[in-house]
């Protein structure tokens, strides 16, 4: 109470302030430091976020009004990650509901845009809802119908397709998504579509008149599948022998996807006589003509002779027979006969198999041995050449070695190297844990010292200034009494039978007195005199 006013206000105005400091960390402490998750989300994808922090426990704030997005800054790269894994956010598309907001005085154009994008919006949707599609987007082109129909253009749409790791889509969803997008399009063809990945490969096929030299990714999803195998088969039958670690196999793989369709006819030689060949058909024509009864020609034996038989070729040609020499005078005979014979014919289609194998190459690397002494001590060894040679024919008959075909194993022997992890040269201070923790101490750091500022700067002087002050008079009476406690008198030694000898009362001291008179007259330094003996 003996305080001046400006140390009493000190002193209050240091403890408010020291409470308010301890409530300020209370405070800090609970909430932590917020960063932003995600901002500029839409509704859905920021009700459909809150719903999974619901769901991890992770505590979360709103801020400027609802856009973004607050959790704790130790969780920020944690959470998104997790977020990710579940498919969030993902990204507002606008549909249909884009023409419910039309605005009074759209232009032609503006409501033809806003349909097209509202189609997009749509057909992106759908698409997106396909179980190994990420994300979509879909960009369609729809030409100004006019009033001539030779120049009007046909509609066409592509598509990029965003897929998760480690799925394709067969020819049967490509297809599928094709005629999704014809079908949606007035008068478009699904040859008009196309379909590219992330990657930036065509999936819905080559257009007419592309190459077609090149595979297409089903075919080299299905080469992909038959050099994992046979390199699946190599670690299975060498891993035991050699080690898990010790092991590196690559297969290649060529493989024919030509498609060969061939015909041929075959027609067998004629048959020879002696064979017996089918009679397809037979035709004879006779001719005979009456001449005049008159006898002509030399008399004698010439013209009495009869007449010759007459002869027809095999082939069917046809001959004017020999006229009797004899006979009547003046008459004519005329006979053919056509035979057409059965030729053999053999039709043969032969179409080969897509996909064969027409080469394999084999390629592995083993690690040296690991041999341990007795001693204790790792050493390595390279292996033999009969281990190696007996590794390749374990090799050549897992992935069925055909010398024919051209196939190839090779089996080498080296030692692998260790990979030395590079010490982290980043400064402390530099490095992201450091930070973090100069980010996270900042703030208990500063209200601590603003602590330590109000307790010696305020508190501290206001109570040493509540302590009496020590007058000289006073300080010389204080001296005098530390003579008399300080008095280096030793206490008498027992005796030989041990016990103390009787001590006489001492007479009057006059600094004793002195000593009760200053205890008397000022209580507060008796006390801090008292004090002193008790802390030495």
């Amino acid at each position: 109470m003996a305080l001046p006013m400006q140390r009493k206000l000190m002193l209050a105005g240091g403890i408010a302030a020291i409470f308010a400091i301890f409530l300020a960390m209370m405070v800090w402490g609970r909430e932590g430091d917020y960063r932003v998750l995600y901002a500029n989300l839409s509704d859905k994808d920021g009700g459909a976020i809150l719903t999974q922090l619901q769901q991890m426990q992770v505590p979360y704030k709103m801020a400027d009004g609802g856009g973004a997005i607050l959790v704790p800054a130790d969780k920020v790269h944690d959470v998104r990650l997790k977020l990710a894994s579940a498919g969030l956010p993902k990204g507002s598309v606008v549909g249909f509901e884009l023409m419910e907001n039309q605005k009074f005085g759209v232009t032609q154009f503006q409501e033809r845009l806003n349909f097209q994008r509202g189609l997009e919006g749509e057909l992106t949707r759908s698409i997106q809802s396909l179980a190994s599609v990420q994300s979509a987007r879909v960009h369609l082109a729809l030409p100004n119908q006019n009033g001539f129909f030779r120049e009007q253009q046909k509609a066409s749409a592509s598509v990029v397709l965003t897929l998760y790791p480690g799925r394709t889509l067969d020819r049967g969803q490509i297809a599928g998504i094709v005629h999704l997008v014809s079908s949606s399009v007035p008068e478009m063809s699904p040859k008009a579509v196309s379909i590219v990945d992330q990657s930036g490969s065509l999936l819905s096929g080559p257009q007419e008149g592309a190459d077609q030299s090149g595979l297409d990714a089903q075919q080299l999803q299905y080469v992909r599948q038959i050099e994992s195998s046979y390199t699946q088969r190599i670690r299975d039958i060498l891993e035991p022998v050699v080690g898990k670690d010790n092991l590196r196999a690559q297969v290649n793989a060529e493989l024919d996807f030509s498609q060969v369709e061939s015909t041929a006819e075959e027609y067998k030689p004629n048959q020879g006589q002696q064979a017996s060949a089918s009679i397809r058909s037979q035709q004879t024509t006779e001719q005979i003509g009456q001449g005049s009864a008159t006898p002509s020609g030399v008399p004698g034996a010439a013209s009495n002779q009869p007449p010759v038989p007459a002869t027809a070729p095999v082939n069917g040609a046809s001959q004017p027979l020999q006229a009797a020499q004899g006979g009547t005078t003046g008459g004519n005979s005329r006979r053919e006969a056509v035979t057409n014979y059965e030729v053999d014919k053999t039709v043969r289609v032969t179409r080969n198999a897509s996909g064969g194998i027409k080469r394999l190459n084999a390629a592995v690397v083993i690690n040296n041995r690991t041999v341990t002494d007795a001693k204790g001590k790792t050493t390595t060894q390279p292996l033999k050449q009969e281990e190696l040679d007996q590794l390749t024919a374990l090799v050549r008959e897992t992935i069925g070695f055909d010398e024919k075909r051209g196939d190839s194993v090779k089996v080498i022997n080296a030692p692998f190297q260790v990979t030395k992890e590079e010490p982290d040269n980043t400064p402390l201070w530099k490095q992201p844990e450091t930070v973090d923790m100069i980010r996270t101490l900042a703030v208990p750091g500063a209200l601590t010292l603003a602590a330590l500022i109000v307790v010696f700067g305020a508190i501290r002087p206001a109570i040493k200034a509540a302590q009496p002050v020590v007058t000289p008079e006073e300080e010389a009476r204080l001296q005098k009494l530390s003579a008399v406690v300080d008095d280096a008198e030793e206490l008498p030694v027992t005796n030989q039978a041990g016990h103390m000898p009787r001590l006489e009362a001492p007479a009057t001291d006059e600094r004793l007195d002195a000593a009760r008179q200053f205890a008397r007259d000022n209580p507060m330094a008796m006390a801090n005199v008292v004090r002193g003996w008790m802390n030495n």
